[in-house]
């Protein structure tokens, strides 16, 4: 008689957080509780990618809701009032500013005033001459300002709701995780600040496409991400070192493969033809000095001789570097191989941290990675309340800083301790995450049963190349026939007690 093919985690009944995770349990009952035992699930029209989407887009409306007292006079009268209201958005600023009102090509068109090009990566200035082209020419300036942040908000709703879909996909026994995306409130009051969700939508679709071991799409995705905003090549630092422990150096070069003709594709024509304008991102990131959100702002602000910009440059460098060669030694010594995930969110964290510069929008970047990384409702809402208080406290100071002797808001030291937190907040996600990598039975992820579910062909795969104490395990150790994914799954609960 044939024998059954046991179980895998992958094709197990999906993960219920409100069984896991208590703080999903006490919010589940704002809409009636856990789900029972006896329920069906994944049997009617409200599936976890639609639940999830329709919330996201839902929170998204509430985000364009707190920009409404911008949106009707913050913008244009006054010169602290889109600050007091915490509502201020480059997007209709920049509509005239950077020439979309007068039909000025980006990258080839020089720019009056001090910015002489768009200082925005190729693919986001396609972006914004889209919605300039969809953007009516006739009315004031005021009204065309308004329809261009309309328009630019919806393509950011679209970019949203691609965001939800993905993380709730990436971990296929873990979709409701996609809740915490859909629910940050981060995520909803920076969503239209700028242009930053194109790139993290294609940076969730990469990584969407990696955990289904297509290595080429996830690598021209990620190139695609890569002309939108520079942050998404940090994400083949982990990959390399990740394919180096275990082998699969076949599907990292096919990742290379395609972010490179992919950004190339994109960057090539305006770099051949507009070469000025297409170096004006990095010739600006390069030469903009000490800027909001970072801990070099509070050395600045806290000294009679501030760090030059070179010196900040190149210590910021040495600084991100020292980081990710950190990373680089935990992944090849850790007692584990680590998720992808795990590794994507240290990266560009290590890289936010450690930058002469943060916007507050920069958190969008990482929220799908955080969920990816540590689903865990408690550590996420931890960090999330940790940004939200930095979003006010940078509005405030702006505030404190544009409305003379009034003094509206909050004074330098104030703000200083608003970073402090954004930074403290972010390094504690990190610290979460690098004890998960440290002790795998701690990780949420694993504790389920599974191995690498955003891992792709990284998934239960066998070590071939590892350093320090996970090359040579302790000889007492009993030999253990299981396959790796499970490694420190705990034992499962009888069938009847299983519940969302």
């Amino acid at each position: 008689m044939h024998e059954p093919e046991p179980v895998r985690p992958a094709d197990a009944e999906p993960v219920r957080p409100t069984r896991e995770d208590e703080v999903a349990a006490a919010g589940s009952e704002l809409i009636g509780g856990p789900i029972g035992r006896y329920a069906l699930l994944g049997t009617g029209w409200w599936t976890p990618v639609r639940v999830i989407t329709i919330v996201a887009i839902g929170m998204f409306a509430l985000g364009l809701v707190q920009k409404a007292p911008c949106y009707h006079s913050g913008w244009f009268f006054g010169a602290s009032s889109q600050y007091t209201h915490a509502c201020y958005s480059d997007i209709p600023h920049l509509y005239q500013g950077r020439g979309f009102a007068d039909g000025l090509v980006p990258y080839f068109d020089k720019l009056p005033g001090d910015m002489d090009y768009l200082e925005y990566p190729v693919l986001t200035g396609v972006f914004m001459e889209v919605a300039a082209w969809l953007t009516p020419g006739s009315g004031t300036i005021q009204h065309q300002e308004q329809v261009y942040w309309f328009v630019n908000a919806g393509m950011l709703m679209v970019c949203a709701a691609v965001i939800a879909v993905c993380v709730t996909r990436t971990h296929q026994r873990r979709p409701w995780d996609g809740l915490l995306v859909a629910l940050a409130p981060a995520f909803a009051l920076t969503a239209t600040i700028n242009w930053d969700l194109l790139a993290v939508a294609l940076t969730a679709a990469a990584m969407l496409m990696w955990s289904r071991g297509r290595a080429l799409a996830f690598g021209v995705l990620l190139g695609l991400a890569t002309a939108a905003k520079l942050y998404p090549i940090f994400l083949l630092g982990p990959l390399l070192v990740l394919c180096w422990r275990a082998g699969k150096w076949r599907e990292f070069f096919q990742a290379v493969g395609g972010a490179v003709v992919a950004w190339l594709v994109v960057n090539l024509p305006v770099m051949v033809f507009a070469f000025q304008g297409w170096s004006k991102f990095y010739t600006f990131s390069h030469d903009r000095g000490v800027d909001f959100g970072s801990f070099w702002l509070i050395w600045a602000q806290n000294t009679s001789n501030p760090p030059s910009i070179d010196f900040v440059n190149t210590s910021a460098t040495v600084l991100v570097v020292l980081c990710f060669l950190g990373i680089g030694a935990l992944t090849l010594t850790a007692p584990r191989r680590p998720r992808f995930a795990q590794l994507a969110f240290l990266m560009v964290a290590a890289f936010i941290v450690t930058n002469k510069v943060y916007s507050p929008q920069y958190v969008l970047w990482l929220v799908p990675l955080a969920v990816l990384a540590r689903p865990k409702w408690r550590d996420f809402l931890i960090w999330q309340a940790c940004e939200v208080a930095y979003f006010l406290g940078i509005w405030m100071y702006l505030a404190y800083t544009t409305s003379g002797d009034a003094h509206k808001g909050l004074p330098t030291q104030g703000y200083q301790w608003a970073i402090a937190l954004h930074l403290l907040g972010t390094l504690y996600l990190c610290a979460v995450v690098v004890r998960d990598i440290l002790m795998p039975e701690r990780d949420v992820v694993r504790r389920s049963g599974d191995d690498d579910p955003s891992g792709g062909v990284l998934d239960g795969a066998e070590d071939v190349f590892v350093l320090g104490a996970a090359a040579h395990p302790p000889r007492h150790a009993a030999h253990f026939e299981a396959p790796q994914v499970n490694w420190g799954r705990p034992e499962p609960p009888p069938y009847e007690d299983r519940s969302l």
